[in-house]
């Protein structure tokens, strides 16, 4: 079962995208800003990360940063609602330094979904995506 890192100071956002990537059969950790998750990965790799750009402690492009350094191969959604910039802004950033793809929140549960499978090689959702 693909494991799923998901990194997002918003409580309502992180417990969302937990509840939706659980019950299309991921197994998902999270934490609650970037130095948390770069210690959680660090500790317990994933096979993708998600994580907000604009948070405390270490925001997103530098845990985006320090999660391709420990590992050039891994896969990583950047999410931004924005902040005082747009957040094509931020999105773009995260692209240019390692992103996979990047979603402007909100965004659907299916797009979600679907970006997870591709990037997992999956084409499918959750359960019986192998990688």
């Amino acid at each position: 079962m693909p494991r799923i890192l998901i990194i997002e100071d918003d409580n309502e956002v992180r417990e969302y995208l937990e509840s939706v990537l659980s019950r299309a059969g991921y197994e998902v950790q999270s934490a609650s800003n970037g130095k948390e998750g770069v210690q959680l990965f660090q500790a317990d790799p994933a096979d993708l990360v998600v994580t907000d750009i604009i948070m405390p402690e270490k925001d997103g492009i530098e845990a985006i940063m320090d999660l391709r350094r420990a590992n050039s191969e891994l896969k990583v959604i950047a999410i931004s609602g924005g902040g005082r910039a747009e957040p094509e802004n931020y999105l773009h950033s995260a692209r240019l330094l390692g992103a996979n793809r990047t979603m402007k929140k909100p965004f659907t549960n299916q797009e979600m979904l679907e970006a997870i499978a591709d990037l997992l090689g999956g084409g499918g959702r959750g359960r019986g995506v192998r990688q």
